[in-house]
């Protein structure tokens, strides 16, 4: 569907309201990433509430304002991925163990379950699920500073 082809606006419960190019209004739509981490601002889909796409937006850049503002909104508030940036302390290195760790969105700490809760996406990308189903990201571990390496470095 072209991503022109639809409105897009927030009715006054706060849900997103699409109505396509035949007309047709759509309560409740939800913003999807297909490729959150590789190419987060490329093709994104709108989906119902039965999980049926409405739109596809090939690139968030070519959308027109406010739905652009709307669709990054929901995206932000349907996403929760905080980035480590760096590992402060860690309670042992036999898993469970808790992690105290700074992220894009403060200090925190977590306990990770085990060593298979660390995957490596590829060599720039890892990504740490805490006990609880939350991802932390790591980007590019190599940039990260020493003492943080290291203490990554025990875990992979």
């Amino acid at each position: 569907m072209n991503t022109m082809a639809f409105d897009l606006q927030r009715d006054a419960f706060g849900r997103l309201v699409l109505t396509d190019a035949q007309g047709h209004v759509h309560v409740g739509v939800v913003a999807v990433r297909a490729f959150p981490i590789h190419a987060p601002d490329e093709c994104v889909s709108l989906v119902d509430a039965d999980g049926h796409e409405r739109a596809w937006i090939e690139r968030l850049d070519t959308l027109p304002e406010p739905a652009r503002g709307l669709v990054a909104e929901a995206l932000a508030q349907r996403e929760f991925m905080p980035v480590i940036q760096r590992l402060k302390a860690v309670s042992g290195f036999v898993t469970p163990c808790t992690w105290e760790v700074d992220t894009d969105r403060g200090a925190t700490r977590f306990v990770l379950k085990g060593e298979e809760d660390i995957r490596r996406l590829n060599h720039q990308l890892l990504i740490v699920c805490d006990e609880h189903g939350v991802q932390y990201l790591v980007r590019n571990p190599q940039d990260m500073d020493r003492a943080s390496r290291k203490l990554l470095d025990r875990f992979l």
